[in-house]
């Protein structure tokens, strides 16, 4: 216990001494808090705005007909598109009655900011308590090497070990997105917390509550995390555990309550037990989500690109260096992923890791939004914890190589955790940079 402990307190400070100026105050995107204040005082609706960043704007019209609908306005055509799917001529509107705004982000995260919300109002503070639970993945993700070792599916000594976690939390890009605070951020440290969980309950199918409700809280955190269904399903199997049907209804059980939560809240606020208001958003991309939906293939090439071949653009002139909005690659934000090329050892999980990692990558992957703006494709830890567990069972030693990689990730994303958001001067977000991934 007293490693676990100094684990939690070494991510505690280290997070906290980088997010220094901003622990004391909101983020500039707290929507999170916002919707627990909401919800403590009865509404699901969060108005008013605080902020304009990625929040849901649902119209109230009257039409010629005497009807009165909600929806929003189209972009790129003169239509109100309602929340039912109904498309009207914008002729038709005879009056506005105003809007309502929501958040449509995942709502777990916001159920952990109730207490900001209890101490705070509508200006709780949303970077503390993103700090606290970043720097519970540290001990949490010891707990799941240990598990590994404890059911001989993996080799590593302690201090490998140790070093696997100094990579988690210090060496891939949720060391900048433990600092900041803002919505985005929080919903992927809270998504890696809770794989984490999964994940440990999971290790031969032995706590099925457990992973489905982590599972489930996961899905109404991050949505492609409801994809890490596999993990459970091929331990259950591999291990033979019992009576199957139990078992699974065990874990199914709070998996299904939480998918049903969700469904209502989304049939209350958007009409649709499947929408959750990102169709809504009143955003730059608009335009490109009306042509393409919120998912397609077309968005495939460009996000292959930013999760594989971004590199950081050299200037010839101070500050040298500048990183596009899209962020860096992951194998530049983390060099010891390649690693994964060559593997020594192929105990029996591997495959379902992978099979894992591919079907939580796919969404993102095939999504309109590129995770833009960041520092490096943030998007991937959704399914960071399986790719480091692929590290750790692996078998490839940890020797000098592998070190001075892991040390190498760790300049790399301290490098972002101080300068993202705060010297802009290293990023080429301004003018038309969404729509520019590569700058040449």
């Amino acid at each position: 216990m007293r490693l676990y402990a100094v684990l939690f307190a070494i991510g505690l400070a280290v997070y906290g001494a980088l997010a220094w100026d901003r622990l004391g105050k909101q983020s500039v995107a707290p929507q999170f808090v916002v919707q627990a204040d909401a919800w403590l005082h009865g509404h699901l609706d969060v108005q008013p705005v605080t902020s304009d960043a990625d929040w849901a704007k649902v119209e109230t019209v009257v039409l010629a007909d005497g009807r009165e609908v909600q929806g929003r306005r189209m972009t790129t055509q003169a239509l109100f598109r309602t929340l039912h799917g109904e498309r009207i001529p914008t002729s038709q509107i005879r009056q506005s009655k105003g809007f309502a705004w929501y958040v449509s982000f995942p709502p777990v995260p916001a159920l952990l900011m109730v207490p900001s919300a209890l101490i705070g109002g509508r200006g709780g503070n949303d970077v503390i308590p993103t700090v606290l639970i970043a720097a519970a993945i540290l001990p949490l993700f010891l707990l799941v090497l240990r598990r590994l070792r404890e059911a001989q599916l993996s080799k590593r000594s302690e201090t490998e070990e140790l070093w696997l976690v100094a990579l988690l939390a210090f060496g891939t890009v949720l060391f900048f997105s433990s600092v900041q605070g803002k919505v985005w951020y929080t919903a992927q440290v809270c998504g890696v917390a809770l794989a984490l969980t999964y994940t440990w309950a999971s290790i031969e199918a032995k706590r099925p509550v457990v992973a489905g409700l982590a599972l489930g809280a996961a899905a109404l955190t991050r949505t492609a995390m409801a994809f890490m269904v596999p993990l459970f399903l091929f331990e259950l199997w591999r291990c033979r555990r019992g009576d199957y049907k139990r078992v699974l209804v065990r874990f199914g059980i709070p998996v299904a309550a939480f998918a049903i939560a969700g469904m209502v809240y989304n049939a209350v606020r958007f009409g649709s037990p499947t929408e959750f208001g990102h169709t809504y958003l009143d955003v730059r991309q608009q335009a490109q989500i009306e042509q393409w939906g919120l998912a397609s293939y077309h968005y495939l090439g460009r996000n292959l690109t930013v999760a594989l071949t971004l590199l950081p653009e050299w200037l010839g002139r101070a500050p040298w260096i500048q990183i596009g909005g899209h962020g860096l690659a992951l194998w530049v934000t983390t060099p010891l992923l390649l690693f994964l090329l060559w593997p020594r050892d192929r105990p029996a999980i591997h495959r379902a890791l992978w099979l894992t990692v591919a079907c939580v990558a796919l969404p993102s992957l095939l999504y309109q939004n590129s995770g833009w703006v960041q520092f490096g494709y943030r998007f991937s830890l959704d399914y960071m914890v399986f790719l480091v567990m692929l590290l750790a069972i692996g078998g490839r030693p940890l020797g000098r190589l592998g070190k001075t990689l892991i040390i190498i990730g760790l300049l790399v994303n301290l490098f972002g955790a101080v300068t993202f958001d705060r010297d802009w001067a290293y990023y080429r977000v301004g003018g038309n940079a969404y729509d520019v991934v590569v700058a040449h």
